[in-house]
């Protein structure tokens, strides 16, 4: 399995970045996948989430209503669209599949990508 992720910059703060995830070597279509960051100094935290169908998705409250997660399994591909970004969205971005989608969390899934860096200026 590998998952590359690309789309991470610099930008200003209210600015916009959209971060991609392709998938390949795995059914990509059978997974629920999530987006995880990690700001120097603090723990990994699991940022959004979306089923296997793109039906149901999760956010952290601190980015609720600012970042839309989607997937296309056409392209195997997931997506994670951040508006009006903040100084505290900086951080390595990464791609997680395989895990656990329920009602209430997704559990960590087994793959990761190597992850891509997102500051945000004030």
């Amino acid at each position: 399995v590998q998952l590359v992720e690309s789309g991470g910059g610099l930008v200003q703060a209210g600015g916009s970045l959209r971060l991609s995830c392709a998938a390949s070597g795995m059914t990509f279509s059978l997974n629920a996948m999530g987006w995880y960051r990690q700001a120097p100094g603090k723990q990994r935290e699991l940022v959004a989430a979306i089923a296997s169908g793109g039906g149901r998705k999760k956010y952290a409250d601190s980015v609720k209503d600012r970042f839309t997660i989607s997937r296309d399994n056409a392209k195997k591909t997931m997506y994670l669209q951040m508006n009006s970004l903040e100084p505290e969205d900086t951080a390595v971005y990464y791609c997680n599949a395989g895990g656990l989608y329920t009602s209430t969390y997704y559990g960590t899934g087994l793959y990761w990508g190597q992850g891509t860096q997102v500051t945000v200026s004030s």
